[in-house]
């Protein structure tokens, strides 16, 4: 058979069918991979050795030993990046009665608010490296940047010292860690795609109960110091089992940094929606473990329980994580990330905001835990799902970087709304409720572009 038959064999069938790695809608996949596009019907064997490179797995392990050690190394890269990021109510709490006492509560704010933002802008820089080059390089630096960082934050007491260290440095390395083992997961599993990646944010949250209760029990017997030294000494130690675990099940394919290519996908129905849901919702979600501490204590809760609302919140997050990631496998990811969005906006409105006791308070925390807790594991289930995973370091790196601003300001702007209300916190509470509930109409439209309003699993 000549080469010209066959690239035009392999261009029909590409045409006829989705290759399994592709899990989008049947538009999406035509539009990704150029059916009816000029280009490609001008050089049939550049589109059949763009479709069918070696890069691409033709089967997901979906198990296996191999694939299961890269969700645990997953699993700890996620522990020090995103649970660290979960634990700045710690911070919020902590800063304002300590080093940074004579700084507004918005001012402070800032600390964590680029903690956040630095954790998601890193995503274009970051998804383009694992392209390119895999994980390991990732990993790798990231662990130096995030260990690095914390061990200034232990002997930094101005405000601008800990804006660097703690805001830029320790968090691109967070950042890092977090899309090579987020992108790495996607790679070794199809079916069960959205469930290896809420085993693995799991680990966001344990880190969300684990360093809260740390710091609060180390602060007293040994310093601000050599509490940030002795949790950079976890991390590190956490950060070599991902070195030696997280692996791309996807060869490897360089190829130039173009601005472009971080901007096509802003061009499909799908993915723009799916990227204002994800938008709206980070923009809320972290508000609540950020200022839940001071509402606690604000209502007359004792410093002693205010201090475990936090890993409260954390803990009902890991069943969070993996309960509704096992169920967007079985009915549709797009689906329950809908309901689970409507679900915590409901919480917030109908639960937090008359929330003036401990017991409500606390019960708050626990249902926000669980039911915002799915937008880990979830959202870049979404993203992939619609998604050439050969391309999703660059896909996902759009999303997040977008996702980004929403992160900067969500925190800033709930301290301005609670400032202007003179310590009331409805107005902030309002804010997270409607946010999410936006946040939900978003995927709903992103959803029905794909299938209308049809019941399907999607």
């Amino acid at each position: 058979m000549s080469s010209n038959t066959l690239a035009s064999t392999m261009v029909d069938e590409l045409h006829d069918e989705p290759p399994s790695f592709f899990a989008g809608s049947d538009q999406s996949w035509i539009e990704l991979t150029g059916k009816n596009n000029p280009s490609h019907d001008d050089d049939p064997e550049e589109a059949a050795a763009a479709s069918f490179a070696p890069s691409r797995p033709d089967n997901f392990p979906d198990g296996g030993v191999k694939a299961w050690l890269v969700v645990l190394g997953g699993w700890c890269c996620l522990f020090v990046s995103f649970g660290w990021i979960t634990s700045i109510g710690v911070f919020q709490d902590y800063y304002q009665s300590h080093q940074l006492r004579d700084y507004s509560s918005s001012e402070v704010a800032w600390i964590p608010a680029l903690q956040a933002f630095m954790m998601f802008a890193g995503a274009p820089f970051f998804g383009k490296i694992f392209d390119n080059y895999g994980p390991r390089h990732l990993v790798f630096f990231g662990t130096i940047f995030h260990v690095f960082g914390l061990m200034m934050v232990s002997l930094s007491s101005t405000y601008w010292q800990i804006l660097l260290s703690q805001g830029i440095c320790s968090s691109l390395g967070a950042s890092a860690t977090f899309y090579a083992a987020i992108n790495s997961g996607s790679t070794w599993f199809d079916k069960r795609r959205a469930l290896a990646l809420g085993v693995e944010s799991s680990g966001s949250s344990i880190g969300g109960v684990i360093f809260p209760l740390m710091i609060y029990h180390l602060l007293p017997k040994i310093g601000f110091g050599w509490t940030m030294r002795v949790v950079a000494f976890l991390i590190l130690g956490l950060l070599i089992v991902g070195n030696l675990t997280v692996r791309s099940n996807i060869t490897p394919h360089r190829s130039p940094f173009k601005l472009m290519e971080f901007v096509a996908p802003l061009k499909e129905g799908p993915f723009q929606l799916v990227t204002l849901g994800n938008f709206l919702f980070i923009m809320v979600n972290l508000v609540p473990p950020n200022f839940i501490v001071l509402q606690g204590q604000h209502e007359g809760m004792s410093t002693s329980l205010s201090q475990n609302l936090l890993p409260i919140f954390n803990a009902a997050s890991v069943f969070g994580r993996i309960l509704p990631a096992w169920a967007g496998d079985r009915f549709g990811r797009f689906n329950v990330m809908i309901i689970t969005a409507v679900v915590s906006a409901i919480v917030v409105l109908a639960l937090w905001i008359p929330a003036h006791e401990n017991a409500t308070i606390i019960l708050f925390a626990i249902f926000f835990g669980f039911s915002s807790g799915a937008y880990v594991s979830l959202s870049p289930a979404l993203v992939a799902q619609i998604s050439d995973l050969r391309h999703i370091g660059v896909r996902l790196g759009t999303n997040f970087f977008i996702v980004a601003f929403a992160a900067l300001t969500g925190n800033p702007i709930a301290g301005a709304i609670l400032a202007k209300d003179n310590g009331n916190y409805l107005g902030l509470q309002i804010f997270c409720g409607v946010t999410i509930l936006a946040s939900a109409v978003a995927y709903l439209g992103s959803r029905n572009l794909q299938c209308g309003f049809k019941w399907k699993k999607i």
